[in-house]
């Protein structure tokens, strides 16, 4: 009887991580020099929408034990450890939309997103 084994590679289980383009990194900056106690942006994410789940964005005061730190030149990105099985290799763009400006998700484990663009599913 013939053995089958699989191998493991930590390569496979490795994060990542985020990373912000320059006008996330700028705008996250701009709102830390308005409230001089603000660390930095959260993101983290939750059950919701019609996709499954939902990106939540909290400013940071003080950082969770669990919080995992990305910095672009200065912009802190705090990720709960929990949500990085779903965001990890996502970039965080901060665009201009009609008259609107928003924080943009391009997450590769995104497998769909909702029409809205508000949630997704991996």
């Amino acid at each position: 009887m013939e053995s089958q084994s699989e191998t493991f590679d930590p390569a496979d289980f490795a994060w990542r991580g985020l990373t912000m383009t320059p006008a996330a990194a700028e705008h996250i900056r701009a709102l830390t020099r308005k409230q001089p106690d603000l660390l930095g942006v959260r993101l983290g994410i939750k059950q919701t929408g019609c996709a499954g789940f939902g990106y939540v964005l909290d400013t940071v005061t003080q950082p969770d034990k669990d919080d995992l730190l990305f910095e672009n030149d200065g912009a802190r990105l705090y990720v709960p450890l929990g949500a990085m099985p779903f965001i990890d290799g996502t970039e965080v763009d901060y665009v201009r939309e009609g008259l609107n400006q928003l924080f943009k998700f391009h997450n590769p484990k995104a497998q769909n997103e909702c029409g809205c663009g508000e949630s997704f599913g991996v």
